[in-house]
């Protein structure tokens, strides 16, 4: 279990989180939405403990960092590293010892290439899958679904379905929210910096429509297409 208490973030006199009180329970999947430049990538990064931020995070494993499996939009990747040796130094990190990788190479990503010469999509897989062998209990996956192709979106998706079974507790960021309605037990709306909305399963239909309506409102119209 994680739990925010009163947590926020500013970049100088900039405030990006403001007091965000929330709790993310074991067996569960979270969605986090909201536009772009609404902090959920600063949140995040503050759960993983990559940024210094007010208030409080606390959870039942401890320390937390030692866990938490953080998936980034964009994973960063040393030069002239391969793709086995960005496994083996997440893994070395855990003190897990990497065996059975040709099984576990579920992407089919070639591994003994440089990381940096793989396209967008080959870097999300590659990162999904160090952060899965690093067994964790908790799982940050922001934009987990951007730039990979169609197979793999589904494969993402039933291994989010097993963490669950697992009782992981999973944090997602998307801006498809049809990928969202899926997979989540419960979606929190990040607006401002503030979290406006807390949404059960069996209010996602309605959400959807609301955030439909918001964005799009009378803008399709005013394009005036013939």
């Amino acid at each position: 279990m994680i739990e925010l208490k009163n947590l926020s973030k500013k970049y100088g006199s900039k405030k990006v989180l403001d007091n965000i009180n929330v709790s993310f329970d074991k067996g569960m999947v979270y969605g986090i939405v909201g536009k772009n430049g609404a902090g959920k990538t600063t949140l995040f990064r503050c759960i993983a403990g990559l940024e210094k931020y007010d208030g409080k995070i606390e959870s039942s494993h401890n320390p937390l960092k030692n866990h938490l499996g953080f998936l980034p939009t964009e994973p960063y990747f040393f030069p002239r590293m391969t793709g086995m040796e960005y496994l083996r130094l997440l893994t070395n990190a855990r003190e897990i010892k990497l065996k059975d990788i040709d099984k576990k190479n579920i992407f089919d990503l070639p591994l003994h290439q440089y990381a940096m010469t793989y396209s967008t999509g080959m870097k999300k897989k590659l990162a999904i899958t160090a952060v899965l062998l690093q067994e964790n209990q908790i799982y940050l996956l922001d934009e987990p679904y951007n730039g990979v192709d169609i197979q793999s979106n589904i494969i993402i998706t039933e291994i989010i379905n097993r963490l669950k079974d697992l009782n992981k507790t999973i944090i997602i960021s998307s801006h498809v929210f049809s990928l969202l309605k899926e997979i989540c037990d419960k979606v929190y709306v990040l607006d401002n910096g503030q979290i406006t909305k807390s949404v059960e399963k069996s209010e996602f239909n309605y959400l959807e429509n609301e955030m439909k309506e918001l964005i799009i409102g009378d803008k399709i119209n005013r394009m005036g297409l013939v």
